[in-house]
């Protein structure tokens, strides 16, 4: 039995995912069933729910791991878990409206952000089966969602903005900080940071940076500006790859890359790996490859001589752990992570964000948020792009 102190509605306005496919398969509903906080969880009025490639990724069943070109979702247990029909959207911001038996009263009207993570234990440094609201449970592209009590964490920063706040969201962030900590990133070291303007790439230079590593950007050479402002020490451009070594040299005087943040994949590995291996005597450690996205190929031809005879460690990273999410909420509070948000889209609009996301272009920095239509003049108006895309 939940207490409230707001008057939350029976049904709610919410985006339904119903099947795998283009976004046609996204059905906007506004006679979708409120849920109700069962123990230990609270109801959140959703304000801004930031979007992420891994939405489109579902929706797509682009997430393969034995079969080339199969059709299926993130699945990293006994079974998927993403069923028909799911409400997607893993970053969420609001505010708490009801809360569930065992929960304290006093925190409705609490403003947070959400851990993202459907954690399969309570083991607080180790995440084997990761999975996240939004996929294996309905997230925040509603009016209202039901989450854990305490992985909804309070934010109360006046200098926030709920959109901005939902910007900084864990799935982004914390999958940032897991490659740094996974690879064991330490202060002074150079880190290449490619897929830089997206929104694991803007969280991985401020993190860098906050641990006191050394950033190096790879991206397009228009995001330059907004990268060197957020702390990279310079920005390397993507393109013509047979340079892209000599010119990673030049930006670090001709030292060697001690790690690299391989967001891309695809022919760009290689070439990654060449960063860190061009010169081992001037290397202090091993050389580091983390791995968490393949947006330019989830296929990548390397000669595997090359990886154990110059002892490249190699990490794979979907999500973080329980104690890296604590940490930065501490820094999102403490105002030493700062939000990187692009634009504001309506819920009813997801359709327009999605391909806006897919096919963003040269002024397209950090993140997308997509907010409710009843919350559109409080949180999204202020953000929204100066141009709408069509729908």
């Amino acid at each position: 039995m939940a207490d409230a102190a707001f008057d939350v509605p029976a049904t709610m306005a919410a985006m339904l995912l119903t099947g795998h496919g283009d976004v046609e398969t996204l059905h906007y509903r506004e006679d979708v069933k409120t849920p109700t906080p069962g123990p230990g969880e609270v109801l959140v009025q959703v304000t801004a729910t930031a979007k992420n490639n891994t939405d489109r990724k579902a929706r797509e069943g682009l997430y393969p791991t034995r079969e080339k070109g199969e059709v299926t979702s993130f699945a990293m247990g006994k079974a998927p878990t993403l069923t028909f029909p799911r409400i997607q959207g893993a970053d969420v911001a609001g505010r708490v409206v009801a809360v569930g038996k065992g929960v304290e009263i006093a925190r409705i009207g609490e403003r947070g952000l959400l851990d993202f993570n459907i954690y399969a234990d309570d083991r607080r440094t180790i995440n084997l089966t990761p999975d996240y609201y939004g996929h294996g449970a309905d997230g925040g592209y509603a009016e209202y969602t039901a989450v854990p009590a305490d992985q909804f964490h309070a934010i109360p920063n006046p200098e926030l903005r709920d959109a901005e706040l939902a910007a900084m969201g864990m799935c982004s962030y914390q999958t940032a900080y897991h490659m740094l900590t996974s690879a064991g990133v330490a202060a002074g070291e150079r880190v290449l940071v490619s897929g830089a303007s997206g929104g694991v790439g803007t969280a991985l230079v401020q993190l860098c940076r906050i641990i006191g590593a050394i950033p190096y950007a790879v991206s397009q050479p228009d995001k330059t500006d907004g990268l060197l402002a957020l702390g990279a020490e310079a920005v390397i451009d993507r393109g013509d790859l047979p340079s892209l070594v000599d010119r990673v040299l030049e930006v670090t005087h001709g030292l060697p890359i001690d790690a690299v943040m391989d967001l891309v994949g695809g022919e760009m590995t290689d070439r990654f790996i060449d960063t860190m291996i061009v010169d081992m005597q001037a290397r202090q450690t091993y050389p580091r490859l983390s791995i968490a996205g393949a947006s330019g190929g989830n296929l990548s031809e390397i000669m595997w001589t090359r990886i154990y005879l110059y002892q490249v460690q190699i990490f794979g990273v979907s999500h973080g752990t329980r104690e890296e999410a604590e940490q930065l909420i501490a820094w999102i509070r403490s105002g030493e992570l700062k939000p990187v948000l692009h634009a504001a889209f309506k819920l009813s609009e997801l359709h327009a964000a999605e391909r806006y996301f897919v096919n963003r272009g040269s002024n397209f920095l950090g993140k997308i948020v997509i907010v409710p239509d009843a919350q559109w003049g409080a949180h999204g108006a202020a953000f929204a792009l100066a141009q709408e895309p069509r729908p």
